[in-house]
């Protein structure tokens, strides 16, 4: 499986059905998940990535652990981002212990960075995600909405679960604001008086709130 390891993000070629995983991750319980569903290769040196979905799609998969311990996990999302050879999904494992950290990676990763985030509570909720999108890949041109010429699945799935993040919004509420506003820069500029019409005067306060805590870091720069 070609790649290059010189930049640690350049393409690599995977098959379909298949996602090729770092080694690190052998005998892990997210690989366990995984097999006997979809075909799983390893390689070293796949640092930051920690699975390719395909030649151009990596996953970089930041655990409980990496959220406790600090912000090191920041300079592997920045890293990939910065490459122009992959679209990064980042998988976030959101539990008991992580929750107070998550809204600070989650806007981090989605409104400073403009990746996909995609929170689980566990490995194993991680593994069939990560089987869905190996699935996905495998559909026919027409079917397959990763192909599609306009907005991905994932970015859509994303965004979804990233605004019912925000207090007071459930699926049908996160549903009818990605409607009015198809991106999180758009709803996070929104204005109360823009966003009542849609969820009401309570939750649009909720969603003005959520966008403007300071209490997150936009310094770039620092992390690369």
């Amino acid at each position: 499986m070609a790649r290059n390891p010189a930049e640690g993000t350049g393409p690599m070629h995977v098959p379909f059905g298949h996602v090729v995983a770092n080694e690190k991750w052998r005998g892990s319980q997210l690989v366990q998940g995984m097999q006997g569903k979809i075909k799983i290769g390893f390689e070293d040196g796949l640092t930051p990535v920690d699975f390719y979905l395909s030649s151009r799609s990596c996953i970089l998969y930041v655990t409980e652990a990496d959220l406790v311990a600090g912000n090191c996990y920041r300079k592997r999302l920045v890293r990939v981002r910065n490459s122009s050879n992959l679209q990064g999904i980042v998988i976030v494992e959101k539990t008991q212990m992580s929750e107070q950290y998550f809204s600070a990676v989650q806007k981090f990763t989605v409104l400073d960075l403009g990746m996909v985030l995609l929170p689980v509570a566990s490995q194993m909720e991680a593994s069939c995600l990560i089987i869905q999108l190996v699935q996905e890949q495998t559909k026919e041109p027409s079917k397959n909405p990763f192909l599609s010429k306009k907005r991905a699945q994932i970015p859509e799935l994303s965004l979804l679960r990233t605004v019912q993040q925000i207090p007071g919004v459930g699926k049908v509420k996160a549903l009818l604001l990605l409607q009015k506003f198809p991106s999180i820069q758009q709803l996070s500029n929104a204005s109360t008086r823009e966003l009542e019409p849609v969820v009401g005067q309570a939750v649009a306060q909720h969603v003005q709130a959520f966008f403007t805590r300071p209490s997150w870091d936009r310094k770039l720069p620092d992390l690369v």
